[in-house]
């Protein structure tokens, strides 16, 4: 019979958002906790953030969110860049500063996102990976207030959070600038949730115009008298009439687009560029949401999915095939269409349609070196521009450097570096004009400046290799949430495709199918590798005239080692209660016994 698993103490290098306090899961007690295990690069942890914005407001005295930031780039472990990330991302509650993944391994998180519940007495209650959860966490959190309330352990409080001191500044976090034909500079104001043409790049200079209804915008593309703005939390593509200054929504209806839905929604908008290929231009966007490329047409105001799968990695091929990973920013030369994926810290373009990829070797290398592009390496690259000798300058932005390309020679070399965070870039006369986001200003650097030659540094994201049998069963464990059922009446309510880096790491069980368990066969003379594994459900509202159904999804780059004698499952929690909380919800009645420990069972372990 399993015991109930007390939650394991929060460790970690200090707090955020707490006005100098530190906490300890003894110190929350009396009210539910929900750790969000997340990383400040991750697109789906922003989303993740937006979707617990209404729970934390419903339950604000019974329950304290903790984000636990357990960072994927060496960059990210910067405790200012971290500083800076928690300001930009409008984070309103704890944060604890998890650069040695310490607390992330007790909790055997896997994933970013990740979500675990705990309950007033300190027990795990739920763990959920990846978006979609906040419904299930409100409906669990509906039935365990009450329970807690009759038995006396619910003692709701004030919220820990302490917002942190805003220095103000013309620009927060910009995220994009574009020359405008007047010399005036058009900016994504990112942190003022704003547009506004500024009179020059430079120091001292004037806001002309502003437009405000944005959310966190960041991208922005000239066509004629049109600009366009990616208008990212809000899930939508912007027009700016820069003659009468009129503002319109030319594509999505506010919501993020979800597995099912169709291009009249998007899902977190990045980057734009205007490609005229083959005579038909259009606007092209870096759909980072969910590592695809879309198309605008704004000759008839058709949207439509270019290339991508939406499954995150490093594949290239023809365009409906090809895997990306957080596309970020998009340049065109004419012939190709240049684009930076984040997440793979990689350099690539689209021609004649096909994805190529110059720069990049994975979801969990990278580093600063230059050299052949082929033994180059980026650090989570935001932006790029070319250049009018079509080399490409890519904003690097993790590495705070200006990387450039030379098509011809295949050699990657460094342009200026000690930049905060470049996230964008545009050409003006002799001049590159540079977005410096966590510095809240536009640089100019010399076009003209020597190139450097770099061997920084290489590095492997630090997490923990999961040692494997090579016969491996595949579980992902998923539960509809209370007042919910898995509706199976309009075909398959599941999803699950298992691939692999390399491929010939797999030997059997690759692909796509309905069920959510799935028996692998791995060949041990690979050794080492990645599973990329995308799991997707859908429950359904047992109640109501008209029933809403829910998607939850998650990717998941899972870093194995293939070790004779070990654990033959694979368990990967999509949104679960715990078995011990199912255990003590059947059994609560009969004294089960608690248990106390350093580390949660590893998923698929015996608890």
């Amino acid at each position: 019979m399993s015991a109930r698993v007390r939650a394991p103490e929060l460790r970690g290098r200090g707090w955020l958002n707490t006005g100098g306090a530190t906490y300890s899961i003894a110190d929350l007690r009396g009210r539910f906790v929900l750790l969000d295990f997340w990383t400040f690069c991750c697109v789906n942890c922003l989303h993740v953030l937006d979707e617990l914005r209404p729970v934390e407001e419903n339950y604000a005295e019974e329950l304290v969110v903790v984000g636990v930031h357990s960072p994927k780039f060496v960059h990210e472990a910067d405790p200012e860049a971290l500083r800076a990330a928690v300001e930009r991302y409008a984070v309103e509650h704890p944060v604890l500063d998890d650069p040695e993944l310490v607390t992330w391994q007790a909790y055997t998180a896997r994933a970013w996102p990740t979500l675990v519940l705990i309950d007033p007495e300190g027990y795990v209650v739920a763990q959920y990976a990846g978006e979609g959860h906040a419904h299930a966490i409100d409906r669990m959190l509906g039935e365990l207030v009450e329970e807690h309330r009759a038995r006396g352990t619910l003692q709701p409080g004030d919220s820990p959070y302490v917002p942190p001191e805003v220095e103000p500044s013309l620009l927060r976090f910009p995220a994009d600038a574009a020359l405008l034909d007047n010399g005036h500079v058009l900016v994504a104001d990112a942190g003022h949730d704003r547009v506004v043409e500024l009179d020059s790049a430079d120091d001292g200079a004037a806001v002309v115009r502003e437009w405000g209804g944005f959310k966190e915008p960041n991208g922005v593309c000239v066509v004629g008298s049109m600009a366009y703005v990616a208008d990212t939390v809000h899930h939508q593509l912007r027009s700016i009439d820069l003659v009468s200054g009129e503002v319109s929504v030319v594509a999505g209806d506010g919501h993020q687009w979800m597995q099912g839905d169709s291009t009249e929604r998007l899902s977190s908008p990045w980057s734009l560029a205007w490609w005229l290929s083959e005579g038909d231009g259009r606007i092209w966007i870096a759909m980072a949401g969910i590592h695809q490329l879309w198309t605008f047409d704004p000759a008839t105001g058709a949207t439509e999915v270019a290339a991508g799968t939406t499954h995150e990695g490093l594949v290239d091929g023809p365009l409906p095939e090809a895997w990306f990973a957080q596309t970020s920013g998009l340049a065109t030369d004419g012939d190709r269409l240049w684009l930076v994926d984040s997440e793979t810290s990689s350099l690539r373009y689209v021609e004649d349609g096909e994805v190529h990829t110059v720069i990049g070797q994975g979801l969990f290398d990278f580093g600063f070196r230059d050299g052949p592009a082929d033994q180059a390496l980026l650090q989570h690259p935001l932006g790029l521009t070319v250049l009018p000798d079509r080399s490409v300058i890519v904003c690097d932005t993790y590495n705070g450097a200006l990387r450039r390309y030379e098509p011809a020679t295949g050699e990657v070399t460094t342009l200026a570096s000690g930049l905060l965070e470049p996230s964008a870039a545009y050409v003006d006369g002799e001049h590159l004009v540079v977005v410096e986001s966590t510095a809240h200003r536009l640089t100019r650097v010399p076009l003209g400046a020597a190139a450097k030659r770099t061997d920084g540094f290489s590095h492997t994201t630090q997490r923990p290799v999961a040692e494997v049998a090579a016969e491996l069963e595949l579980v992902v464990a998923f539960t509809p949430p209370p007042g919910q059922k898995v509706d199976d009446r309009f075909g398959p309510p599941s999803q699950l495709v298992v691939d692999a880096t390399p491929p010939a790491l797999i030997r059997d069980g690759q692909g796509t199918d309905t069920a959510l368990r799935r028996a692998l066969v791995l060949d041990p003379a690979v050794g080492d590798g990645v599973l990329h594994i995308a799991a997707r459900a859908a429950s359904c509202d047992l109640e109501g005239d008209n029933p809403a159904c829910h998607i939850h999804q998650q990717d998941w780059g899972i870093p194995i080692r293939i070790v004779g004698g070990a654990d033959g499952v694979l368990e990967l929690p999509l949104g679960a209660a715990t078995s011990a909380q199912r255990q003590h919800d059947g059994d609560a009645e009969h004294g089960e016994p608690d248990q106390d420990v350093e580390h949660l069972p590893s998923p698929g372990a015996s608890q």
